[in-house]
């Protein structure tokens, strides 16, 4: 396993029990695809640089993990038609 990290961004308009929801959700991508998410930071909500689907504003997560490369396509595949996630990035880590 590789450490990555992962950045997504949510809609700004969802209510905060949703933001949990899909928090967990994505951290479950990884841990149910023999991975683990060492690090979880929620940025919260910040302007974007611009705009993503009419929206000006998003909510910002970022993880730390070990991931397998089955998990990474798992969760490119899940947050590309996740409808809630508007944006979203892996990059390996330099270590």
């Amino acid at each position: 396993m590789k450490k990555y990290e992962v950045m997504y961004i949510l809609r700004a308009t969802l209510e905060q029990e949703k933001i949990k929801a899909e928090v967990e959700n994505v951290n479950k991508i990884f841990t149910s695809n023999d991975s683990q998410v060492l690090e979880c930071k929620e940025w919260g909500l910040r302007e974007l640089a611009y705009e993503i689907e009419h929206a000006r504003k998003g909510y910002y997560v970022w993880l730390m993990v070990n991931a397998t490369p089955k998990a990474l396509t798992e969760f490119d595949r899940i947050a590309g038609y996740n409808e809630n996630i508007i944006r979203h990035i892996v990059v390996a880590d330099g270590e």
